[in-house]
């Protein structure tokens, strides 16, 4: 015989529409004794969210976008409780769950039993239509548990200087502090390159995912590709689901992710600087000038990461030949590494397109934005970022 949340689920889950909802709903409220296989199905929906690639950061940032904060929490709590069974778990998962914030208790229990059970239906048919994805690490319980290491120096001090950056209110300053802060990530992953090659590490190239929320994805995608492409990595967007995928090596996607995230921030905030002044002046067309301007930061801080890496390679190459070590070893370390990123992000994504870059059309945006980046101190060509 069907059971109760059998048929909530049949209802709720596979059928169409609000009708469908009200009718599971209405079932699993009535149905008490239903409340722990409730909680269940959703750990096991999680469960099958792992396995086909996902993983927390995407789960709970696709449910922000798409439902409400008792979803969110819910998401939370129900990651928390699946979550906790493995004995290991892939190397970026701890600090995604701690993200999730502290436990709150059980984030679907508030509301009446209704309102409770319809929360629930509506994120497990969100969990439910969840497509395989490209795998970015291991799924939980496939995890080989390794050598656990303290952050490298270097990476706290590059921190510092990006933290530095974006508290200050002096755009000089900023400028400083990021080139510097890009300077240490150059050497900082020339250093791992070598290391790596003497040693014989069995070092491979492994990726990460960055979210890219709205608005204005599209300039933000082109921000975290040039990012990625001036630390040796690659970024493929994927703007359905809100997120790029970044492939390199470990020490490149922590240096992309710390660098994107800062640049986001000391974006945002010399636009919204440059567009007090444009309303001071009489002008309302705030949309098109923020899209343009991010569209222009993103455009022109590329170029600049790359000047910066450059220049890392160059001092390295010079350091090494004056202590007498082989410097001609140091391109053909850096040509091998590109080259194995570039082989494992194309047996993850066989195809990719480039987005078109439109809506740019505001000169006042643009010209603010060139000279944000410019002060940033850190564009890909005028194509878009990679799409799967």
């Amino acid at each position: 015989m069907e059971s109760v949340i059998d048929r909530a689920f049949a209802a709720a889950l596979y059928g169409d529409g609000d009708d469908g909802l009200d009718t599971g709903a209405s079932l699993l409220a009535a149905a008490p004794d239903t409340d722990a296989d409730l909680r269940r199905r959703g750990e096991e929906y999680l469960h099958r969210a792992w396995r086909h690639g996902w993983q927390p950061a995407d789960v709970v940032r696709l449910v922000r976008r798409d439902l409400d904060d008792p979803h969110v929490r819910l998401a939370a709590d129900l990651i928390r409780a699946e979550t906790a069974r493995y004995a290991h778990l892939p190397p970026r998962w701890p600090a995604q769950l701690a993200d999730l914030g502290p436990d709150g208790g059980s984030g679907g229990d508030r509301g009446d039993r209704f309102t409770r059970a319809t929360v629930h239906l509506q994120l497990y048919r969100l969990l439910l239509r969840l497509p395989p994805i490209e795998p970015a690490g291991p799924p939980p319980g496939d995890t080989v548990p390794g050598p656990v290491h303290g952050e490298p120096r270097t990476l706290t001090r590059i921190r510092a200087l990006l933290a530095k950056a974006e508290a200050t209110g002096y755009p000089e300053e900023a400028e400083a502090l990021t080139a510097k802060a890009q300077e240490l990530m150059a050497r900082h992953s020339l250093d791992e390159a070598l290391l790596a090659a003497r040693t014989h590490a069995k070092d491979v190239p492994t990726a990460c995912r960055i979210g890219v929320d709205a608005p204005y994805e599209t300039a933000k995608a082109i921000l975290l590709d040039a990012v990625a492409a001036a630390n040796h990595c690659r970024a493929v967007w994927n703007e359905a689901f809100g997120f790029s995928t970044v492939v390199g090596f470990d020490s490149d996607l922590e240096s992309v992710e710390l660098l994107h995230t800062s640049l986001l921030v000391q974006g945002t905030a010399a636009m919204t600087r440059a567009e007090a002044g444009q309303r001071a002046a009489g002008r309302k067309r705030t949309k098109t000038f923020r899209q343009s301007f991010l569209m222009a930061y993103a455009h022109r801080i590329g170029g600049r990461l790359a000047e910066a890496g450059e220049h890392a390679v160059r001092e390295a190459a010079s350091e090494a030949a004056g202590e007498s070590r082989d410097a001609a070893a140091l391109l053909p370390v850096l040509a091998a590494r590109d080259v194995a990123v570039t082989d494992h992000a194309e047996r993850m994504f066989p195809e990719t397109t480039t987005t078109r870059v439109r809506g740019v059309t505001d000169a006042e945006g643009w010209h603010h934005g060139t000279a944000a980046a410019d002060r940033a101190h850190v564009a890909p060509h005028g194509r878009g970022p990679a799409l799967p």
